[in-house]
């Protein structure tokens, strides 16, 4: 059963996002809160994901989100946004969440990807993401130094890495490139390492810069190893 909190500090949201994933088999919520209670909730039911709204009147999401970082063992977090290019969502995810969920993502689609998160996987929305980008000082300079760094990886990394930025987890990258989940582990790693990044969200975003997601590099990056 995947544990999760949910954080907005609109009751329709909250109790919305609660019946959509308590209506999901293998999801519960186990408590929802505004922001200043947040940090209790989260102690207290020890979920394995949390969906953290980044803008909150009282306590802000960054805020909660540094706070849970100190957890010893911290939960996955996705902050939630209204907005598709929230000036904030860079910041949340260099400070250590998985990812973004837009709060009109589909019902249908919620459960889906609470349950990427609780494997590991990145979540974000590809249209919002490259909004991101763009908005980002830098952003339009692709060799710079962090993307030249993609250029380290061999061609079986760079395969991994675009499914890192797909948002699959670890199973499903060995399911994809039928490799078992240990030397998946252990590309994670060196991608990781090679790319000087705390996690996978920095690595996708990385990925993103250096092209790697489009059609052709997509393409590109698939066929590299085969």
């Amino acid at each position: 059963m995947i544990r999760v909190v949910v954080v907005d500090d609109e009751a329709l949201v909250r109790s919305g996002f609660e019946l959509i994933l308590n209506a999901s088999d293998g999801i519960q919520v186990v408590a929802t809160a505004e922001g200043a209670q947040a940090a209790d909730a989260i102690r207290r039911e020890h979920p394995d994901v949390v969906l953290l709204d980044i803008r909150m009147p009282d306590v802000d999401g960054l805020t909660v989100l540094r706070e849970i970082q100190t957890l010893p063992e911290p939960p996955t977090v996705a902050m939630l946004t209204t907005f598709d290019t929230d000036e904030y969502i860079l910041t949340a995810l260099r400070s250590g969440a998985a990812g973004f969920l837009l709060k009109d993502t589909e019902p249908e689609q919620l459960a889906q990807l609470v349950r990427t998160l609780a494997a590991g996987g990145v979540v974000m929305s590809p249209k919002a993401s490259r909004a991101l980008l763009r908005g980002h000082p830098g952003a339009d300079t692709p060799q710079d130094a962090d993307v030249a760094r993609v250029n380290l990886l061999t061609d079986r990394e760079r395969d991994v890495l675009v499914l890192i930025a797909e948002g699959l987890s670890n199973a499903d990258i060995g399911t994809r490139i039928h490799l078992s989940a240990g030397t998946v582990k252990d590309h994670v790693s060196s991608i990781l390492t090679k790319l000087r990044v705390a996690g996978r969200v920095q690595a996708a975003l990385l990925a993103e810069r250096a092209g790697l997601l489009g059609v052709d590099g997509a393409d590109t990056a698939r066929g590299n190893g085969r």
